[in-house]
């Protein structure tokens, strides 16, 4: 059986933390963004549309990080299936229960248990259940780039990320913004989004590709 790679690997950890949760607002300000996102939340139980992922600034090598792009669709809470097809292929897919993570490249297919594993994520934002404010300090942050911004912070301390930001336009966010532990920041922009789309009964069931590798975690 293969291991997975570090490059598998560092593609999991971001990945399969990236990408609607109900909240209950009480916070001090109901400015934009957050009015913005509550009504989001409120109205979107699936969505689906594209995404392009790229890292600010420049590596720790001092080059520039290739942007990567894809799909995503998602059933709250805890489905969905986040696929990427540019630079390399790699599809995140969560049925509610199970977290699969299958790395054409390598040919294997990585599983663990959904439970809590969202948590203090950014994929708690578009993904997780109702309880979003149990696990972020919520605020504005501003206009910036014709877009309404929210900052996410985690409440938990091991969580890889330091803050989330969203920023909003129309009732729909456009981009969430990603800092982690290491200071470092990635920006994903959303477009062709679309909200509460027909999904089939079948969407979110994972099927191993023929002859891969399964590692259970």
């Amino acid at each position: 059986m293969k291991e997975p790679s570090m490059q598998a690997m560092t593609k999991f950890s971001f990945a399969a933390l990236v990408a609607a949760s109900a909240f209950a607002f009480s916070g001090m300000a109901s400015a934009a963004a957050l009015d913005q996102f509550k009504s989001f939340v409120a109205s979107t139980q699936s969505a689906k549309g594209e995404f392009t992922q790229q890292q600010l600034g420049k590596s720790k090598s001092g080059k520039a990080t290739p942007a990567s792009s894809g799909s995503f669709v998602f059933a709250r809470p805890g489905k969905f299936i986040w696929t990427y097809q540019k630079p390399y292929e790699q599809v995140l897919q969560a049925d509610g229960e199970t977290l699969y993570i299958y790395d054409k490249d390598l040919n294997q297919v990585t599983t663990r248990k959904l439970g809590n594993a969202l948590g203090s994520s950014p994929a708690a934002i578009l993904f997780g259940s109702n309880k979003l404010e149990e696990n972020f300090t919520l605020s504005e942050a501003g206009a910036r780039d014709g877009m309404e911004w929210l900052n996410a912070t985690p409440k938990a301390k091991d969580t890889s990320f330091e803050q989330i930001s969203i920023g909003l336009k129309d009732g729909v966010p456009m981009a969430m913004e990603l800092k982690d532990t290491f200071g470092q920041t990635s920006r994903l922009t959303f477009t062709n989004f679309q909200r509460n789309p027909q999904l089939g009964a079948q969407q979110f069931k994972f099927t191993v590709p023929q002859g891969a590798d399964v590692v259970n975690q």
